[in-house]
This record gives structure tokens, C-alpha cells and sequence, in this order.
């Protein structure tokens, strides 16, 4: 699938990549004047990876905190949720972010996940009140985020995001374009995204382009997006996590699950692992000895032995080196434990948050 912004990306002279069925800007200039804009100034960058989905219907968020795994009856018009729709045996089939508005429910999941998700929650609308429309072939999006991004989305449309938690929406103009907000971070700092048609899209990139610039802000690729939020620590759907891992495996049970909402598919498996208080294996974040990052699966050995493999990598200029996540056996969970893979060495560093 292209973005909507594919014709603002070529004549921007970026390098396009395929990344997980969507077709995205890899780097515009220069990896680290895009890295360092979005560490002391402000980001810009093409979000349209996101399915759609827009739920209507007198029983929708009862609906969805059935079939979901956190607790979506608890939430507030204008707030939102991260949650994990999985199969009988707790796997993760997609991860979606759930947005209460009036009369409907914003649902994204990546576009990867689209034609399952869709069929999920499909399945099992019996005698409930619930319509789902796929606004995906309409819809795109695009984010800001850094220390400057508050500032110029208050100047686009007069919203003050550092008052709004994280996971708010809020229907919004800017320049007479109608689209919505979300208080919505990818690497750990003041972000939002902007929803809109996808037909209004470039004309939104062209307006918030000018405001970055001002700010001493520049456009972002893939390149840098991913070693900005691997240093804070956020996995991606479906590069770190995907159908052959549970919520545990994947450190997503303090995020995404609702441990007191009852039932919904997938929880006698949640609820078991987190009785016996252990998995076998887990996603960990590694600090390698080499500058190069290692491919996605690459093998991690100690002792000799398979106990690992790498999911996602990139350079990070605040270490000077990659960094990276994988998955690794249990003896090798504890942080500062050592690992080997062909080229090098890494460490276990500590769970973001922890």
C-alpha cells in the first residue's frame, strides 16, 4: 500500500523502502540531521502504516472490551487505549489502539493486520448492536513529536497537547482542514498524530513542513524513527511481536491487558502465564558491541548454545553503537547479562519503564 504523502516524499528526493506492506520514506537527507532534529527540535514524519476502523452502533464499547484485552468500558469519551486482540491460545494476532469519540470508536491496527482484525471482530458480532466500516483506503495520518511539537501544533490549531493524557483524541482544524489529534508518543517524548482524509494529507504536510522548519525541525524516515523509539524502548507491531508470541513473551502485559475486566478471547492463557509467573522466553532490549546493527534474526548464542534471536536493530548516535531488541531464553532475561552473535557481543539492558 502507498502513503497518500508518496508524491510529497519523491519530490522531496527521500529514499522509499517497503516497510511491513506500506511503502514509507527510509531517510530524506542525512540519517543524523534527521535523528538530532527530532531529539532537540521537532519531527515530522508519515504515519499512513495504520488500518482504520470505525465501530458505530448502540453496543459498540461493550463490544470491544469483550473481544479485546483491556478494559475499554473504563474509558472516557475523548481517551483511548492500547489493547491486543488474540486467539484462543493467546497469541497475538494485532495490536490496536482504541479511541472513544461520540457516537463511534476510532480502532487503528497496522495495515499488515488489517484483513485479520477486520475478520476477528467481525466473527463474533451475533446479537449485538455493532457496524464496522474500514476506513483504511480513505484514511492517513502523520505525526510530530519532540521537544518543540507542542508549540506548533498550539499555533495550527490552538490545541494545548501537554494538558491532554497520552491516548486523548480531539477533533480539530487546521487551516479549515477538519482531522483529529492524538496524544500519541512513538519515542517517548511530546508527540502527536494527525487523522485526516487521505486526499487532505499532503496539504496538511505542506502546512505543518513549514512550521518544523521554522523550529529548526525536519521531515524523518523510517531510519531514524527506528532508532529514536528502539533507545526508548518501544516494540513494534509486527517486527517485535506478532502471532508466534503471547502478551508476556512480549513484555506487553502492563500496557495492553486488564487483568480485572473478565473474560475475552485469549484470557485463560493470559491469566495462567501470570499465575505461574514465568515464560521461557522474552523480548529484551540489547546494547551491541558494534557499530553495525545486525540483521533481524541473527542468532544470539552463550555457552555455546542457540538461546536467541534478533527482531529489530539500528545505529544509535546517543550510544554510538546499535542497539536493538530480540528475544532471548530465561536464563539470559537479567540486565547486564551477555549474549554473542556472529560480528560481536551484546548486553541485556533494562525494560523501558522499569
Amino acid at each position: 500500500m502507498d502513503t497518500p504523502l508518496i508524491q510529497e516524499h519523491r519530490a522531496a528526493g527521500a529514499r522509499l523502502a517497503e516497510f511491513q506492506g506500506c511503502v514509507l520514506p527510509e531517510v530524506f537527507s542525512d540519517f543524523e540531521k534527521e535523528y538530532h532534529a527530532a531529539r532537540h527540535s521537532v519531527a515530522l514524519f508519515d504515519t499512513s502504516w495504520h488500518a482504520v476502523l470505525v465501530l458505530t452502533g448502540r453496543d459498540r464499547v461493550k463490544y470491544l472490551h469483550a473481544i479485546t484485552s483491556n478494559n475499554i468500558q473504563a474509558l472516557s469519551e475523548g481517551s483511548g487505549a492500547l489493547a491486543l486482540l488474540l486467539n484462543p491460545q493467546g497469541h497475538i494476532l494485532a495490536e490496536l489502539e482504541i479511541y472513544l469519540q461520540p457516537e463511534k470508536v476510532l480502532v487503528r491496527t497496522h495495515v499488515s493486520a488489517r484483513e485479520r482484525a477486520v475478520a476477528m471482530l467481525e466473527k463474533y458480532i451475533i446479537a449485538s448492536d455493532v457496524k464496522i466500516a474500514d476506513a483504511t483506503e480513505t484514511t492517513g495520518s502523520l505525526a510530530l513529536e519532540g521537544p518543540r511539537a507542542a508549540a506548533i501544533i498550539q499555533q495550527a490549531c490552538g490545541l494545548a497537547i501537554e494538558d491532554l493524557p497520552e491516548m486523548s483524541i480531539r477533533d480539530v482544524a487546521i487551516e479549515h482542514i477538519r482531522c483529529q489529534v492524538l496524544r500519541r508518543s512513538h519515542f517517548g517524548t511530546t508527540g502527536v498524530e494527525i487523522v485526516a482524509r487521505r486526499d487532505w494529507l499532503p496539504s496538511l504536510w505542506q502546512k505543518l513542513l513549514g512550521g518544523i522548519r521554522a523550529h529548526g525541525g525536519e521531515p524523518i524516515g523510517m531510519a531514524a524513527l527506528n532508532a529514536l523509539r528502539l533507545e526508548a524502548g518501544v516494540p513494534w507491531f509486527p517486527v517485535d511481536f506478532n502471532d508466534s508470541m503471547i502478551p508476556h513473551e512480549a513484555v506487553l502485559e502492563n500496557t495492553h491487558i486488564s487483568f480485572s475486566k473478565g473474560c475475552y478471547t485469549g484470557q485463560e492463557i493470559v491469566e495462567r502465564v501470570r499465575s505461574r509467573g514465568q515464560v521461557n522466553r522474552k523480548r529484551v532490549s540489547l546494547k551491541f558491541s558494534s557499530a553495525a546493527p545486525p540483521l533481524p534474526g541473527t542468532k544470539l548464542r552463550a555457552d555455546g548454545a542457540d538461546v536467541g534471536y534478533v527482531t529489530s536493530s539500528a545505529f544509535s548516535p546517543a550510544e554510538g553503537r546499535a542497539i536493538g531488541m530480540a528475544y532471548l531464553r530465561r536464563e539470559h532475561f537479567t540486565p547486564g547479562s551477555a549474549v554473542e552473535f556472529e560480528g560481536g557481543t551484546a548486553v541485556v539492558l533494562p525494560q523501558a519503564g522499569s
